[in-house]
């Protein structure tokens, strides 16, 4: 079938308005849509419009997290911001002109008073794709949550997204100096990113292969060692009765505040794939662990070599590369969905789907190699 927001309506340059205005409630309704219209904002140049943000969330509008990474995207094309506030549900963002690399520090925790352990890597999501494209390289500090739920970990980051993105072309490394869990947040992660500026190349990653290799780390901050232990040693037999051999490494690790997760990564040789489940209070080790195996298991299952939050996360850069790349993911999600129908209000690009939503299914994408800024907005040149 062809998925929500996979249409075939391509539209030529002359059919787009001058502003971009995106509907922040729209299919899935969370931050990616947020995240994904100030990214392509920034490379297009266009103006852009978000409104209702959030809209059904419990606590609708910009977030902490959300808050950054729209600042953080002026920041680097040295844009005009209107509705940059916590709570705001209306956002516009004017990019002033070219990409400018650099040096750059963005600390969530300065966004709200009292602080945020909100995700920086939602911010680092948002900048990433302009800065690698950009002329020179830029080095990123970022401070706030670095492993916290419902965002994606600098773990996984670091593990997973970037190896796969750099066979695309798209080049970053990133460190974590310091962990930050919920809720005290205060970690830090360092992040290079060379720049280039030349078309990305497409990918294509439609077959699982054999596993090369299981492995993870199963951390606390602030917590005794037995419980990085025993979440280890749990995600090990859990995994070893369905015949995967995994070394999961137990770790005590710096930090501000107390806090607990198991990481874990198989890799199938052209592509990995990534699990994640985080402690709380009241909550055993041992089912932090097995939630995550069930992950990877329920993954590795179906044969697809794409896990469901990268398929998410290459809609974009496939959509700006230079040619059809091909995804098998292990399931079609809402926030696949959504990110393509957000996409397709700034490119030229075309989305194929097939399968179901909540089930495993492929992705096909002929991208829009457009250079970026496109011609007329130079450094300097104000919209």
């Amino acid at each position: 079938m062809m998925g929500q927001g996979a249409g075939d309506r391509p539209r030529g340059p002359q059919d787009r308005s001058p502003l971009v205005v995106i509907d922040g409630s729209r299919g899935e309704g969370g931050g990616q849509i947020l995240r994904t219209s100030l990214t392509l904002a920034v490379l297009t140049g266009r103006p852009t419009r978000i409104e209702r943000i959030r809209a059904a969330r419990g606590r609708p509008g910009l977030r902490p997290q959300h808050l950054t990474a729209v600042r953080a995207a002026a920041a680097i094309c040295r844009g005009e911001l209107e509705g940059d506030e916590i709570a705001s549900q209306t956002v516009t963002i004017k990019p002033g002109g070219r990409v400018e690399p650099g040096e750059y520090i963005f600390d969530v925790a300065k966004a709200a008073e009292g602080g945020s352990a909100g995700s920086v890597g939602l911010v680092l999501q948002t900048v990433l794709l302009p800065l690698a494209l950009a002329d020179g390289a830029s080095d990123l500090i970022l401070q706030g949550g670095t492993h916290v739920a419902w965002a994606p970990s600098a773990s996984y980051l670091e593990h997973v997204f970037l190896p796969t993105v750099a066979r695309m072309g798209i080049h970053a490394e990133v460190e974590v100096a310091q962990w930050g869990f919920y809720p005290v947040g205060d970690g830090v992660a360092q992040v290079h990113i060379p720049g280039r500026g030349d078309a990305l190349r497409p990918i294509a990653l439609t077959q699982q292969g054999q596993i090369e290799r299981i492995w993870g780390i199963a951390a606390v901050t602030n917590l005794p060692s037995h419980i990085p232990q025993r979440m280890a040693n749990r995600a090990r037999n859990v995994l070893a009765e369905e015949g995967l051999e995994a070394r999961v490494e137990p770790r005590r690790l710096r930090g501000s505040g107390p806090g607990a997760g198991i990481f874990l990564f198989v890799e199938y040789g052209r592509v990995v794939a990534g699990f994640t489940a985080y402690g709380r209070k009241g909550l055993p080790a041992e089912r932090v662990a097995e939630a995550a195996c069930e992950e990877l298991l329920t993954h590795h299952r179906t044969g697809a070599p794409v896990d469901p939050h990268l398929a998410d996360q290459l809609v974009v850069p496939t959509a700006l590369a230079d040619g059809e790349s091909h995804l098998v993911t292990s399931e079609i999600t809402p926030h696949l969905l959504t990110n393509i129908s957000v996409v397709q209000e700034f490119l030229d690009c075309t989305f194929s789907v097939t399968g179901h939503e909540g089930a495993s299914g492929s992705l096909v994408v002929e991208g829009e190699a457009t250079p970026f800024p496109p011609p007329g907005i130079e450094q300097g040149e104000r919209l």
